[in-house]
């Protein structure tokens, strides 16, 4: 038996807090890890005590055809990196790495070109988390190095989406 490398185990981890998302349109799973221990999880929903996409049957970003990477004041669900942030203290996300995983709900597939948007970036370096590593086939990952983010400021471009 060949063994899983230790990126992709953490991918697949990722993967599987996917699974508890409630998205119609699109679905994240997030973890965070530090010295090899999960510090925290988090999967895309509605904040507590409100209502899924999946118990009211519309994403209203899907109703108003609403392209990928924006307007997601318009969106009910909190982000799985926001999830997985908030669930876990600052100290211990200091220089911590956060696995990404996303899949398209309609096909499940891989979202392509996945990455964070620019809200959950901006939470990602005040949380002090070094790296994402967001997965884009079963087996193949970018790594993110979260001083790109600071470095290249896409609010001061106007870039919008990922």
């Amino acid at each position: 038996m060949e063994r899983i490398d230790k990126i992709n185990y953490y991918l697949d981890i990722a993967e599987t807090v996917l699974e508890r998302g409630t998205c119609l349109r699109r679905n994240f799973g997030a973890i965070i890890v530090k010295n090899d221990q999960i510090i925290s999880s988090g999967y895309t929903g509605a904040p507590r005590e409100r209502k899924n996409c999946i118990d009211i049957g519309r994403c209203t970003r899907d109703v108003l055809g609403v392209p990928r990477g924006e307007r997601y004041e318009l969106c009910r669900s909190v982000h799985a990196e926001a999830n997985a942030i908030i669930h876990a203290a600052r100290n211990d996300m200091l220089n911590s790495t956060l696995y990404l995983v996303g899949k398209e709900m309609k096909t499940g597939n891989y979202i392509k070109n996945a990455s964070s948007c620019s809200m959950c970036k901006r939470l990602i370096i005040n949380a002090g988390i070094k790296t994402v590593i967001v997965r884009d086939t079963k087996s193949q990952f970018k790594i993110i190095e979260v001083q790109s983010w600071i470095n290249n400021d896409e609010s001061l471009t106007g870039i919008r989406g990922y």
